[in-house]
């Protein structure tokens, strides 16, 4: 029984290391240990004609009973206008109106710190673009304005000057099809929120049947994986990224990059609210509508780009009437309580994988405690302390029976040399010197076994938050979400699962005594490149659980 507890210890604690393991390398852009490389991406942007003639609205439309976006010959030449805010260096491409390019001037890269953060972008590594326009919901009724349309920039200001709170950015079509396009977008001083306002205009004298789009289409990372055999066991430990959907009926929708290749992604049907999204570690990109209105929603790959789109139907407009809609276009960091008020569900794409439940009350309550404390390092530290002591009698508990089993563990030895050849005779009398000392061979076990999802949920707080990136503790630990620079904290993390390890008892068993201090040096090698606030929350609760076992092995009188 003895050795079954341990097993099962070291089971749990071996396979979430691995995963924890493979995950990191994930986010860093290794590859998996379990999955194959990605195939090569060309990331290049599509020419015009193949984005308009093969774009997800195409497909939608088609669906609906309209017909595909055709490309249309410029009439003009497109430029692109550079926007700069407080929080955005924006580039929007005229043709279109597409946001090309996004940069997060608050969030420096982590791979260069001479660079910020390029949310949005259609460089030669990659592309991802947020984009919208206009199809017809009827069958041969001919194109309308759309993302390849080249749009007329209207004379105004390009940066948010001091003392402004907002700059305003209008773009206007020509006519097509009787329909002229014109597309607002409002940035906010210290907002990731870019609202967008569409005005349909029905110049011609025949109704008009058009549907709007709003549209998000990047190619896929080359640090995400496109499935394989043990997938479904490695995407517990690692954020998504890619494409989602919500509507208060089927709630927040995840869509893997592989559902896509394969055809089998799951959407929601049409429904009179919604948001889509483009999702990765940090940050997320959204178009957000909470105005009711009815909705389909599509996904699709072509030319390397995996699209996710609301196409929403419009009233049929009279001649020379205007419809209005107006949207947000989010594009930022996934900070959860701004993310709330934004949109029903938004903070969901903050992915903490299989524990939301436990995740998001401890995120709240580590919130609450920086709030306090006002530096996220000492609050983690606080939460742990706030864990343990919740946890404090289940604790007690597993480690009185790890001391009463140290206390016995020379009796059983003599036990295990004496009966050696006689394995029966040996349980029995094993069992009898538990019943004799009142010891349960798997009392350690289930105390610990029940605190193991909560800690694993703090896990994805500390793995999931922004808030982490960039924010400092004490001395040389100037960013919680990269590694230790001079791993020190590894170092005293190592030093203290070796400590924990000459505490418990030792098992009879010559081959598993040596384990146990094998297999906390090899693991330990894990923690020098993990985040430093995940190494400091491990160490934390670490040096607690020592204290405590120390405690109790010198009241029971079990200490060597």
């Amino acid at each position: 029984m003895t050795d079954m507890r341990r097993t099962i210890l070291w089971v749990v604690f071996t396979m979430s290391l691995v995963l924890l393991w493979d995950a990191w390398n994930k986010h860093n852009g290794r590859p998996s240990m379990f999955t194959p490389a990605p195939p090569a991406v060309t990331a290049s942007a599509p020419p015009p004609d193949a984005a308009g003639s093969a774009s997800l609205p195409a497909a939608a439309g088609t669906a609906a009973g309209g017909g595909a976006i055709a490309a249309q010959a410029p009439a003009v030449a497109a430029e692109k206008l550079t926007i700069t805010t407080d929080v955005f260096r924006a580039v929007i491409d005229t043709q279109g109106g597409s946001v090309t390019r996004l940069e997060l001037l608050r969030y420096e890269d982590q791979a260069d710190a001479k660079q910020t953060v390029t949310l949005l972008d259609s460089s030669a590594q990659r592309t991802y673009l947020a984009q919208s326009g206009l199809i017809n919901r009827q069958d041969g009724g001919g194109p309308f304005p759309n993302h390849t349309t080249v749009m007329t920039a209207l004379p105004g200001e390009r940066s948010l000057a001091e003392g402004k709170d907002e700059l305003a950015v209008v773009l206007e079509s020509p006519v097509v099809n009787g329909l002229q396009y014109r597309k607002t977008y409002v940035f906010k001083r210290g907002n990731y929120a870019i609202g967008v306002k569409h005005e349909v205009l029905n110049t011609g004298d025949q109704p008009r049947e058009p549907q709007l789009y709003l549209q998000l289409a990047r190619t896929m990372p080359a640090n995400v994986s496109s499935g394989g055999f043990f997938s479904s066991f490695t995407s517990p430990a690692s954020t998504f990224t890619g494409p989602a959907v919500y509507t208060d009926a089927t709630k927040f929708q995840k869509i893997d990059f592989a559902d896509i290749d394969a055809n089998k992604a799951e959407l929601p049907p049409a429904a009179d609210n919604g948001w889509v999204a483009m999702v990765e570690h940090y940050f997320a990109s959204a178009w957000l509508n909470v105005q009711p209105a009815q909705r389909e929603f599509r996904v699709n790959k072509t030319d390397s780009l995996y699209r996710v789109a609301m196409v929403q139907s419009l009233p049929t407009l009279a001649p020379k009437a205007t419809q209005t809609v107006e949207t947000t276009l989010f594009a930022g960091p996934q900070e959860e309580k701004k993310l709330e008020q934004l949109a029903p569900g938004l903070e969901l794409v903050k992915d903490y994988g299989w524990f939301t439940i436990l995740s998001k009350p401890l995120f709240w309550l580590l919130d609450k405690l920086h709030t306090l404390i006002g530096n996220w390092g000492w609050a983690i530290v606080a939460l742990v302390v706030l864990l343990k002591i919740a946890f404090y009698w289940l604790n007690a508990k597993a480690y009185q029976s790890m001391a009463k089993m140290k206390v016995v563990a020379p009796r059983v030895q003599e036990l295990r040399e004496r009966y050696k050849d006689k394995p029966q005779q040996m349980q029995q009398e094993m069992m009898r010197i538990y019943r004799e000392e009142k010891v349960n061979p798997m009392g350690g076990c289930f105390p610990i076994m029940v605190q193991i999802p909560v800690f694993i949920a703090l896990y994805w707080v500390l793995l999931s938050s922004v808030e982490m990136r960039g924010a400092p503790w004490v001395l040389w630990i100037t960013d919680l979400s990269v590694k230790d620079p001079f791993f020190v904290l590894p170092l005293l993390m190592t030093a203290s699962t070796l400590l924990q390890t000459w505490l418990n008892p030792t098992p009879p068993d010559p081959v598993q005594a040596r384990m146990m201090w094998i297999m906390p040096l090899v693991f330990s090698v894990m923690f020098f490149f993990f985040p430093a606030g995940l190494v400091l929350y491990w160490l934390t609760n670490n040096l607690l659980s020592i204290a405590q076992q120390w405690f109790i092995n010198k009241r029971l009188g079990v200490l060597k």
